[in-house]
């Protein structure tokens, strides 16, 4: 039985890989903004719901993410995967607590910063996992990173790769630097979630009208993190950019000078 933690795991695709990994047998624990939201997954679970629990976290600030992995690693000393589903999709200029845009808090920093401080915890497992989810931004992409961390103002159109590719980026970190770590980033597609709630009222009304001819099931968006999750026969960093398609995956090989730049630039801000 692995312990696998799944931050946003209480809606979407992290709902829907959490009972598929429970079927699976495993024990669960599922971060979320939403306590509603977390007591209604783990209602749906049946008899399952005894293998799983659910945190409210804001991982939205610093505070927050350190507060959430203190109440983890204080119930579990050992964490075999830790599932980063969690996103926000706003075009707006907004900041949080500590100054930054929360499109970059939540889809690259708090990834960075949660697995850092759950690291003691993944490496007690035999084979740790980390995945991150991001939208269809393949490593082969480019990027200009002058903006990183900072985005002000933030500017959806030009900062919107370089953010999703610092994922990209720190997964090829934590396979140099962290022995028999696993990881790799996820396409999670076109789905229709909680994720489209606050975007521009013309994206939402497109994914009402094409949702069911364009948009991939929350089934199929699941897959390839459950796969991921549970086999073996990956190591190298790679990336799943074609949802359900596990076989499919392209290895994540980057510029190191780059890569060094963004953790240590995630380190400053992160203290971690």
């Amino acid at each position: 039985m692995k312990t696998i933690l799944i931050a946003g795991g209480n809606s979407g695709i992290g709902l829907q890989a959490a009972r598929d990994l429970l079927a699976d047998g495993h024990r669960l624990v599922l971060l979320g903004r939403d306590p509603r939201k977390g007591e209604a997954a783990l209602a749906s679970f049946g008899a399952a719901a005894d293998r799983a629990t659910f945190l409210a976290a804001d991982l939205s600030t610093h505070d927050g993410v350190r507060d959430a992995a203190q109440r983890v690693l204080g119930q579990h000393d050992r964490i075999d995967a830790l599932v980063h589903t969690t996103g926000v999709f706003t075009s707006q200029e907004s900041r949080t607590a500590d100054g930054l845009h929360p499109f970059f808090t939540i889809n690259y920093l708090s990834r960075y910063h949660l697995t850092q401080l759950l690291l003691p915890a993944l490496r007690r497992a035999e084979r740790p996992v980390v995945l991150m989810m991001t939208a269809a931004v393949p490593p082969t992409d480019d990027a200009d990173f002058a903006r990183f961390p900072e985005f002000a103002p933030f500017d959806f159109g030009h900062d919107r790769k370089p953010i999703q590719l610092a994922n990209h980026h720190y997964a090829a970190h934590l396979t140099r630097t962290e022995p028999g770590l696993a990881a790799g980033v996820i396409n999670a597609g076109a789905v229709k979630t909680d994720i489209l709630r606050i975007a521009p009222w013309y994206m939402r009304a497109g994914a009402k009208v094409l949702g069911p001819v364009l948009f991939d099931s929350v089934e199929t968006s699941a897959r390839s993190v459950v796969e991921a999750t549970r086999r073996d026969d990956w190591q190298d960093p790679v990336y799943w950019g074609k949802p359900g398609r596990f076989e499919q995956r392209t290895p994540i090989a980057l510029d190191a000078t780059t890569t060094q730049h963004l953790m240590d630039a995630s380190r400053r801000l992160a203290d971690a």
